[in-house]
């Protein structure tokens, strides 16, 4: 195995986790800085007033594109074990 081969490979594994983590985290981005626009607006300081909205959008997200994210992974996995050969010998 060499350098190049190992950069690569683990260049593609952060582009697959960047890619599966930035519409859950994109949507919690913009809920939690709507929450805190509301918490300046009316001064309610109350931690679960952030919390709960961020955990039902991060459900939603997953329900929404779970499927797709299964799909991303599983075509990443076969990649992944159908070069094992390649990337021993």
């Amino acid at each position: 195995m060499t350098p190049e081969t190992v950069i690569t490979l683990g260049q593609r594994t952060l582009e697959v986790s960047a890619l599966l983590s930035a519409p859950l985290l994109g949507a919690m981005l913009i809920v939690g800085l709507v929450v805190g626009l509301f918490q300046a607006a009316t001064q309610i300081n109350e931690q679960t007033l952030s919390f709960v909205p961020k955990l039902i959008v991060a459900v939603l997200v997953i329900v929404a594109g779970g499927g797709w994210m299964i799909e991303i992974l599983t075509d990443f996995t076969e990649r992944l074990y159908r070069s094992i050969p390649t990337l021993i010998g």
